[in-house]
């Protein structure tokens, strides 16, 4: 059986349709605790396990707000390795290559599903050979909210890591020995699964920020450590100085600037690449240099948006997940920097703040000649990567633009099929590399602004067979039959497989 973009899915899964017409769907609230004055602190794993009857076959949530620097999901795993409990789904909002210890846990049948927005390291790497027993659904942010809100993804037991907490379960990402700023992504988690335990390395009287809500909170489990804040940190969160990323980037603003959306009241969303962030880097030369005032900058934050806020260049950050420890003070200690849930960032049915931007910057292991973009699986087919909120803002922003160099080590970046589609091309609008810029033909307003324009316009065929001279064509990538992972649209629907490798 095919969707509508031609790839081939199981039997028995929705089927994508390019249109994104979205049919609203009843919310299921599963579950919200109103717990009284009750003793909610307990001393380890193997109690709270205990108490809340952990056994075979449940699905416990977990959020990455630590990123590479998160132990709680580690900690779970021991104790359920500890008691050898069997075909337990994982519903983690991402997982990283510290959570190895999943891999051991995937061969011996204690993990059997997995649920995720991003997927990177050896797990990624054992599922990727088909070590996974049943089945790995990649999400969006937005995507994820939603399963949850709608009661399709239920879970049994979520455990929130929360770098302060108090007695009776309220939690702050800025207090404590190990912060990690917004915690927007475990929030549907703590509305809607069945039990919620916050655990925490650092109990305190009062909290700075409020993020997690006391009144939802079964259990709070006091540990030594719930991981390294230092590990939400990577070398990805940096400007890059690549001569070829700064020329794409100053392109892609020039591109912006002609098309008419870096403009007094605009809001913008960037990656937490090089070369993304370079775009806000020129972005904000080109505000100062015009005076134009923005918005909002949403998503994931880093320094760069929070020095536009303290410089006024913009009104406010929407903020769902904090990349540096920049992002964590102005959190902390700026008013205008909010806190959004998962859900009031990208949940198709809620309104997201997605919806409003002018322009998002994304990125692209490839793009193919219908515009479909891969950030899930590398160029052999092994996944290392996922949506996270890629097609969430791609499919809301106002323009939709790809950065993106021709060619990685000799690989081309555009092929004629993608291998993994993460995004459809229905949804991305330029792509800008280093060679000219395409934009997608459904998008002739774009082509018509950009009639008279300097820069260099091309289709994305003739990209590709200028690249095609330095690389060749690249020969079809032979895949196995076995499927061994689904990707979901934001709308739940299913536009891609992954294969084993």
């Amino acid at each position: 059986m095919k969707n509508s973009l031609g790839r081939k899915v199981p039997n028995g899964y929705p089927l994508f349709e390019a249109s994104n017409a979205f049919e609203k769907k009843k919310r299921v609230l599963i579950s919200e605790v109103k717990t009284k004055n009750k003793d909610k602190l307990v001393n380890s794993y193997a109690e709270v396990f205990e108490k809340l009857e952990i056994k075979d076959g449940m699905t416990l949530s977990f959020h990455h707000h630590l990123r590479n620097g998160d132990q709680v999901l580690n900690a779970c795993m021991e104790e359920v390795k500890r008691r050898d409990l069997k075909n337990l789904t994982i519903a983690a909002s991402a997982i990283f290559p510290n959570n190895e210890i999943l891999v051991e846990l995937i061969k011996n049948k204690n993990v059997t599903n997995i649920y995720t927005n991003y997927l990177n390291g050896p797990v990624a790497e054992a599922i990727s050979h088909g070590e996974l027993e049943g089945m790995l659904i990649m999400q969006t942010h937005g995507g994820r909210a939603r399963a949850i809100e709608a009661g399709e993804l239920k879970i049994d037991v979520a455990f929130i890591a929360t770098p302060a907490a108090t007695k009776s379960g309220g939690g702050s990402g800025v207090d404590g020995k190990n912060p990690c700023g917004v915690l927007g992504y475990p929030i549907p988690d703590m509305l809607y699964a069945k039990k919620k335990v916050v655990v925490t390395d650092s109990l305190v009287d009062k909290l700075t920020i409020t993020d997690i809500k006391h009144e939802y909170i079964d259990y709070v489990l006091k540990v030594d450590s719930i991981g390294d804040s230092k590990g939400i940190v990577s070398g990805t969160t940096q400007v890059t100085f690549d001569p070829i990323g700064l020329k794409i980037a100053k392109d892609a603003t020039h591109l912006l600037y002609e098309l008419g959306v870096i403009k007094d009241g605009f809001s913008m969303q960037t990656g937490a690449g090089g070369t993304s962030l370079a775009v806000a880097s020129f972005v904000r030369e080109k505000m100062i240099k015009e005076k134009i005032k923005g918005k909002m900058a949403s998503g994931g934050i880093t320094s760069y948006f929070v020095s536009m806020l303290e410089e006024g260049l913009i009104e406010e950050i929407r903020d769902v997940q904090c990349f540096d420890l920049e992002a964590i003070r102005s959190y902390k200690e700026n008013e205008k920097h909010y806190l959004m849930s998962a859900s009031k960032y990208a949940n198709p049915y809620d309104n997201p703040v997605v919806n409003d931007l002018s322009f998002m910057i994304l990125g692209a292991t490839e793009i193919d000649l219908d515009f479909n973009v891969n950030v899930t699986t590398s160029s052999n087919g092994v996944i290392m990567g996922g949506s996270g909120g890629h097609s969430d803002a791609a499919y809301g922003a106002e323009i939709a633009l790809v950065v993106a160099k021709t060619m990685n080590a000799r690989i081309p970046i555009i092929k004629k099929a993608v291998t993994t589609i993460t995004t459809p091309g229905s949804d991305i609008d330029c792509l800008v590399t280093e060679r000219g810029i395409a934009i997608n033909p459904k998008r002739k307003d774009l082509l018509e602004k950009l009639k008279n324009s300097k820069l260099k316009i091309v289709s994305i065929e003739e990209l590709m067979e200028e690249t095609y001279k330095f690389t060749r064509e690249p020969k079809p990538l032979e895949l196995k039959s076995k499927v061994v992972g689904l990707v979901e649209y934001r709308d739940g629907t299913i536009i891609d497989s992954l294969y084993q490798v």
